[in-house]
């Protein structure tokens, strides 16, 4: 018996919602909604008693599995392994396709946010790069190409 019914979303805790929110939107998300979370709900899902965060869902233009963003109000947030790499035990990246990837690299190196490594082509068919993205997230960005 399969338990899942759909790909919801993917979650991430970011220090900054605001830059974090803008550096997704300049790739092309849009916001679906925004608030804040508290109370018995989110202090039993979370297991952290007192439990405050702000939230910013986002949804891809095709209106396809949506991206939740948070910021923790309190407790503080933890730091964690803003350089880590791809072979670092955890989420390994979150993943979207671009049109024009030289043009979506482009786009958030204006805001700083730079290549992990550098462009790849694989079986001229795709063409990805991971830029690091607000808090160490590693964005996967790729293009079809064949």
């Amino acid at each position: 018996m399969a338990h899942i019914q759909r790909f919801d979303h993917v979650g991430i805790t970011v220090a900054d919602l605001k830059s974090a929110t803008e550096f997704f939107v300049a790739l092309g998300l849009e916001v679906e909604g925004t608030g804040s979370v508290e109370g018995e709900f989110v202090e039993t899902v979370c297991g952290i008693p007192g439990a405050q965060c702000q939230i910013a869902m986002l949804k891809a233009p095709d209106g396809g599995a949506r991206l939740e963003l948070s910021s923790f109000v309190t407790p503080d947030n933890v730091v964690g392994s803003p350089a880590a790499m791809a072979n670092e035990l955890g989420l390994r990246n979150v993943s979207f396709e671009v049109g024009d990837l030289a043009a979506a690299v482009g786009a958030v190196a204006v805001d700083g946010y730079g290549l992990v490594g550098g462009i790849g082509e694989f079986e001229g068919s795709v063409r990805m790069a991971y830029v690091r993205g607000p808090d160490g997230i590693i964005v996967s960005l790729f293009e079809q190409t064949g």
